[in-house]
């Protein structure tokens, strides 16, 4: 009968070892920013730790994303933001991530287009390092970009003493006028023609009021401000202004920024660490090919995790003394 006992416990712990791990609890609340013009909401995930963690602040790309890294524009979800703060949970390492502006549970805050500023992205950042700054559980505050996020935090963190490093995800190395160009390169000569005389308007600071019908989601006058002040940002003066440690990481499969991004980064800012990763895309997730339609499916499917390198190379760099 012992026998028989100890097999069938042998025969169990067996079994339950190929099944998937149950997920580590989350200590996850909701957190709020009160600004002058309504309240930026976001979600704080800490370990199972009292105190003594650093914390990890994500802001998110460009356009509708919201916190969890999904776009109202797509009609599925990737959570690759989400799942980037609950895989760093269980390395020991708190986060914030936040709704920005006018997005999401965020949109109450939010100004009419035409008013939108990229210094408004930089000064929301700022806020929530603030914010971050008066807890007393945190050892460091890191910034973490990812697409136009990257240059946004980068700015943020620009003669920032209460950050201790910096994090660059699939940030660019350019202006946003030259990528803009470059993403161009496929149309016929006349249309990249406008492109570039609208774009010397507005990097001039002039607003260009008759903008081609084809070219009005990208130019329309109601957004024209904002481009004017992204326009004057170039990632790689920014970058060779700081003075904490900068981590740079650029998927070899990424379809939005090129590995010469990162490259640009990584010349201006000599020091920096600097991943490409293989297999990875704009959205971290582990992909191996190019096929833009292949790609696209990773964007809108929830199943697919993390690429196991991102949270490895942050642990490694928010770990170091």
């Amino acid at each position: 009968m012992k026998k028989k006992l100890i097999a069938f416990v042998c025969f169990l712990l067996v079994s339950l070892s190929g099944l998937p791990q149950l997920p580590v609890r989350l200590n996850e609340r909701p957190v709020v920013l009160n600004t002058s013009t309504g309240a930026l909401k976001g979600k704080m995930v800490t370990p199972n730790q009292e105190s003594g963690y650093p914390v990890v602040l994500i802001i998110p790309g460009s356009g509708l994303t919201d916190m969890d890294g999904n776009s109202a524009a797509l009609p599925g979800k990737n959570n690759s933001l989400r799942y980037l703060a609950e895989g760093l949970a269980g390395k020991g390492i708190a986060s914030l991530r936040y709704d920005k502006r006018g997005i999401a549970s965020s949109a109450s805050a939010g100004k009419d287009e035409y008013s939108m500023r990229f210094e408004d992205g930089i000064k929301d950042a700022r806020g929530w390092i603030d914010y971050l700054s008066k807890d007393k559980r945190i050892s460091g505050i890191y910034v973490l970009g990812h697409s136009e996020g990257a240059l946004v935090g980068m700015a943020a963190s620009v003669d920032n003493p209460k950050v201790k490093g910096y994090i660059s995800v699939a940030g660019a190395g350019r202006p946003a006028y030259e990528i803009i160009e470059e993403q161009m390169a496929g149309q016929p000569e006349v249309i990249r023609n406008m492109v570039r005389s609208i774009n010397t308007s507005l990097k001039e600071g002039k607003l260009v009021p008759d903008v081609p019908i084809g070219l009005q989601a990208l130019f329309r006058s109601s957004v024209q401000p904002y481009m004017i002040s992204w326009y004057t940002y170039n990632p790689q003066e920014i970058i060779k202004k700081l003075k904490v440690p900068v981590l740079i990481l650029q998927g070899d499969k990424d379809m939005q920024v090129s590995v010469k991004d990162a490259e640009l980064l990584k010349r201006s800012q000599p020091s920096a660490d600097y991943h490409l990763i293989g297999n990875m895309n704009h959205l971290m997730k582990t992909c191996d090919t190019m096929d833009q339609q292949k790609q696209m499916a990773t964007y809108t499917d929830p199943v697919l995790p993390l690429h196991k390198d991102v949270l490895i190379l942050i642990e490694k760099f928010v770990s170091k003394p």
